[in-house]
């Protein structure tokens, strides 16, 4: 039994099924390119004519010269006509591509209210259709429809049009559960059924996640014997999604003895979800197996003790398989474990056993109750550790600010912002105005610090929410403010809190630019750094 398994990748096409998902043409060159550098065989780019971007992304993707077989989409021919007559036929064939998929119907239910025609129309558009893209030397690859509910209902006709599609020279047989309704047990016992109809037959999986089983159904595809999996990078796709290959990869390849990938590209595999699904504009869940920014996250003092001690007893593979990092988070559930190990990361000196590392622990445990969260803002962690190891040199104290908002009929809302601090004995007072309170803010601190630290001319906010803490108290709630900022080689995020929105966003601003300056002292205050307290942006 071949152990090799071949990778279709949809993310292009079934991918952008999915809700608040829509690609560029440029986006999908970028995406096809970083799917050929993964290993994926094939990738299916859209659908030939159905849109302007899908005709660019087939003319453009040919200059990238991929290794990976670039697929065109498209249903079999129209009933009652002829194959070499039909529009999305020779559309596919237009796109110059290797390769095509066509969808077929293979639920008798399906043919008769969706279709309207005869059982035996159904096969012969499947087998001409076929035909007609072979004689023309394309791969073709048949997405049977439906077919698990199909077999369920006339097991005799859903093997008929694979054995149609097979006789007229498809290279590959998709069974695909388009509704994604079955379980995996069904899945493994009608592809063991087909199997023994069609012997030899080369089979593939297409499956969707509406009850959460995608991945679990491919896998048990392919033992029951497909050799050709689908699926899209981080699941994307129609209603609940497609069949997540992030997880279906490192499975099979890891935990199960298929070669499906090249093995030095396994590693990208954590870099190319989190690509994808920027290029996309869609936030990655945290908690996604394998590549999730969380899936090698420890919370818990216990599982951190132990990890440290040996990371396998919480943690099913080494992250750098994927490409992944082991992350402890320190909380309100943080022992002494948790951060030590974020101190030692640091390179601070925290002695486990002092009186500070109880305090630390204690005050971070404080804070949270406080609804302050560092799970997601390392940032203001690590200034919170060399605070309380001494390893922290204040570089300007903060003693006020004022704020103006005006809001004039007809006209767009001014916002101003005055702030006082000082720098090494300097007392600076700016202004800066804004698009909102926040960005105001910002610009007035800038404009204060630019002049001793002209390094922060290179760092920029690069994304800012607001979490309402306590719903109950309706506008007079406290509220958590997380800032994510970046400069050209590093990103970085701080958390404010307070019942007054501009405060918290006052306080995490400030983490920011403190920490954008660690270890990057303007050698004019170097000597001036008894600066005391920092007052109201003090955690």
């Amino acid at each position: 039994m071949s152990k090799s398994i071949s990778i279709f990748d949809t993310t292009l096409r079934d991918g952008t099924q999915g809700e608040g998902i829509s690609l560029s043409a440029d986006d999908k060159l970028k995406i096809a390119k970083k799917l050929n550098d993964l290993g994926v065989h094939y990738i299916e780019g859209g659908i030939p004519g159905s849109n302007m971007k899908d005709i660019e992304f087939f003319k453009r993707v040919k200059e990238l010269h991929l290794n990976a077989k670039i697929t065109a989409f498209g249903s079999t021919r129209r009933k009652n006509s002829q194959a070499d007559q039909d529009d999305n036929l020779q559309r596919i064939i237009a796109a110059g591509v290797p390769a095509a998929t066509l969808v077929g119907k293979s639920w008798d239910f399906h043919v008769h209210t969706a279709l309207q025609t005869s059982l035996e129309e159904n096969l012969a558009m499947i087998g001409d259709s076929i035909a007609y893209l072979k004689s023309k030397g394309l791969e073709v690859i048949f997405d049977a429809e439906h077919f698990f509910d199909g077999y369920k209902n006339n097991p005799e006709y859903a093997a008929a049009v694979m054995s149609r599609a097979r006789e007229a020279g498809a290279d590959w047989l998709v069974m695909c559960d388009t509704n994604g309704g079955t379980l995996p047990n069904e899945i493994r016992d009608i592809i063991s059924s087909l199997a023994l109809r069609l012997p030899g037959a080369p089979l593939g999986i297409h499956t969707h996640n509406d009850c959460e089983l995608a991945v679990a159904n491919a896998l048990s595809a392919i033992e029951a014997g497909a050799r050709q999996v689908q699926g899209t990078i981080n699941g994307y796709g129609e209603r609940c999604g497609n069949a997540n290959l992030c997880s279906i990869i490192p499975t099979l390849q890891l935990k199960m003895g298929y070669s499906c990938i090249p093995g030095d590209s396994l590693p990208q595999l954590t870099n190319t979800a989190r690509y994808v699904s920027e290029v996309a504009n869609v936030n990655m869940p945290v908690n996604q197996p394998y590549v999730g920014s969380a899936a090698f996250a420890h919370k818990g003092g216990i599982h951190v003790s132990a990890i440290l001690r040996d990371s396998r007893t919480y943690e099913h593979i080494a992250p750098e398989l994927v490409g992944n990092k082991q992350r402890v988070l320190v909380s309100e559930l943080a022992g002494q474990s948790n951060v030590l190990s974020k101190a030692q990361d640091m390179g601070l000196n925290l002695d486990p056993s002092s009186e500070q590392a109880r305090k630390v622990i204690d005050k971070i445990k404080d804070l949270e109750h406080q609804g302050y969260q560092f799970e997601g803002a390392d940032a203001s962690l690590e200034l919170l550790l060399r605070e309380a190891t001494g390893e922290m040199n204040e570089l300007f104290t903060f003693e006020s600010f004022k704020m103006l908002v005006e809001k004039s009929a007809g006209k767009p809302v001014v916002s101003e912002a005055f702030v006082k601090l000082k720098v090494g004995g300097e007392t600076l007072y700016t202004a800066g105005e804004g698009n909102g309170p926040v960005n105001a803010l910002d610009n007035a601190l800038r404009k204060a610090l630019l002049a001793h630290f002209p390094q922060l001319k290179d760092m920029h906010l690069s994304d800012y929410k607001v979490r309402v803490l306590d719903e109950k108290d309706q506008t007079a709630a406290k509220v958590r403010v997380l800032i994510e900022s970046k400069n050209y080689s590093d990103t970085w995020s701080t958390v404010g809190v307070s019942a007054n929105i501009i405060e918290a966003s006052w306080e995490a601003l400030v983490d920011s630019m403190r920490y954008a300056l660690l270890g990057q002292m303007s050698p004019e205050v170097t000597d001036l750094l008894d600066l005391g307290q920092r007052g109201l942006v003090n955690h």
